[in-house]
């Protein structure tokens, strides 16, 4: 595997499964994040997302590791849980993503940007969306990503679940991340935005060295700082989803 797409996808999705439009029952997101932390996939997936309300009702295994959701300072947690996630701009007793204004956000918080939902008014456009990720590059506030990303490539979906589910163009995370290792490493915001709106998966060519894409190049270094330091994972309803689109586009093996 090319050293620029290992970067680039390592410990990249958060399992929300738990959350719409999936919304499984818990039993189910908990045997399906022990199963994908069992699979050969296993190095792409981050944390497993849980509200506070749920942790107690959630038998937590050695080795996994948590995103809670909090209206607050939690208090004692288990072990496992590593960062947090509020609709606040303040940083709590652990690493938080805080769902609230660049501009209002405490020394030391992380960022958390909404990328979709259930309709498509939910979906940012690609200029709000490039002008979050070079505002928090040239902050240097490290962020994740929320909704919508469940296609590696930009284009057009059902929204949910159900037969009769609104369509919409959904960013696609390789866009994503891609524009964010971008603008972390001081491309022109119009240059970010081309990358949004990027449809074809074969202009991004992964290699050992690093990533070309239409003229551009991004070294496997610069990717793998970008996501160290920057962009950290994006949270989606399904693991399995993401990773055999990758699959079908012929970007994993």
């Amino acid at each position: 595997m090319p050293a620029s797409l290992r970067a680039l996808l390592a410990d990249l999705i958060d399992y929300a499964g738990l959350y719409p439009p999936a919304s499984l029952p818990p039993e189910i997101v908990l045997e399906r994040y022990r199963g994908s932390r069992a699979s050969p996939d296993a190095w792409i997936l981050n944390r497993l997302v849980l509200p506070a309300a749920k942790l107690a009702q959630a038998p937590l295994e050695p080795g996994w590791r948590v995103t809670l959701l909090v209206e607050g300072e939690p208090g004692p947690l288990p072990d496992q849980v590593e960062t947090l996630e509020i609709k606040a701009p303040r940083r709590l007793s652990l690493p938080t993503y805080c769902e609230a204004p660049l501009a209002e956000l405490g020394p030391a918080a992380y960022a958390k940007v909404r990328t979709g939902g259930l309709t498509p008014e939910m979906f940012p456009s690609t200029a709000e969306l490039a002008r979050f990720l070079c505002d928090a590059a040239e902050r240097r506030v490290p962020f994740k990503a929320t909704a919508g990303l469940h296609h590696p490539i930009r284009s057009a979906h059902p929204l949910t679940y159900a037969k009769d589910s609104p369509r919409a163009t959904m960013h696609g995370f390789l866009n994503v991340f891609c524009a964010a290792a971008l603008a972390w490493n001081g491309a022109e915001e119009a240059r970010v935005v081309e990358m949004l709106e990027e449809t074809d998966a074969a202009a991004l060519q992964f290699r050992d060295a690093g990533l070309r894409w239409r003229g551009r190049e991004l070294t496997s270094a610069q990717i793998h700082s970008t996501r160290r330091e920057f962009a950290h994972s994006f949270g989606s309803c399904s693991f399995e989803e993401p990773v055999s689109d990758l699959r079908e586009l012929g970007i994993l093996p």
